[in-house]
């Protein structure tokens, strides 16, 4: 498998430390710039947190997310070698809290965890972002109030989403526009 290149881990325990993306097409590792504010607006929940990072590709958001202090990342994607070079990387850190799956989402995603934070990035024509939505909703993977990350090439606003999950920050960089919502058990939260 041949390496396309790297990405760097920008802050906490692993700050600056480069992490191998594989050659794998449509894999597309959340920028530089889209994870500085990402991980911002996580900055107060991140400390402790369980975290899902599913379509992983680079696994650049889980390894982001246990170097800012996550207590775990599940990270599933359905490339096998993604998932080999993912458990490559996780081993060099030492990364003994994160568990890599190889699974087809989200239809085999299996777990009896529940996630505080959740970074959803399908490929974007895959169509998958709304119903790996629903489907997190419905089968009960989320703490009562999670935080979900959500990129696509459109804006989504709440009425795409489930009932209780709510718009609460926005960006675009370039064509990417990304979101954090919250699942707060229906209650409305707008914090703009």
């Amino acid at each position: 498998m041949k390496q396309q290149g790297s990405v760097r881990i920008i802050a906490g325990e692993w700050r600056g430390r480069r992490v191998k993306v594989p050659d794998v097409k449509g894999l597309r590792p959340t920028p530089d710039r889209v994870r500085e504010t990402l991980f911002n607006w996580l900055a107060p929940f991140i400390r402790g947190a369980n975290c899902l990072d599913l379509f992983a590709g680079s696994g650049v958001l889980g390894f982001e997310a246990v170097s800012r202090g996550a207590s775990s990342v599940l990270m599933v994607d359905e490339s096998a070698a993604v998932v080999k070079c993912l458990r490559e990387e996780a081993a060099k850190l030492g990364a003994e809290n994160i568990t890599i799956d190889c699974a087809r989402v989200p239809e085999q995603l299996r777990t009896d965890k529940r996630f505080d934070i959740v970074f959803l990035d399908p490929p974007y024509q895959s169509g998958l972002l709304l119903p790996c939505c629903e489907f997190l909703e419905k089968n009960d993977f989320l703490s009562e109030s999670a935080y979900i990350y959500l990129e696509a090439q459109t804006v989504i606003s709440d009425n795409d989403l489930p009932a209780s999950w709510h718009i609460i920050k926005s960006a675009r960089a370039g064509q990417v526009f990304y979101h954090l919502a919250n699942q707060s058990a229906g209650i409305a939260r707008n914090i703009e």
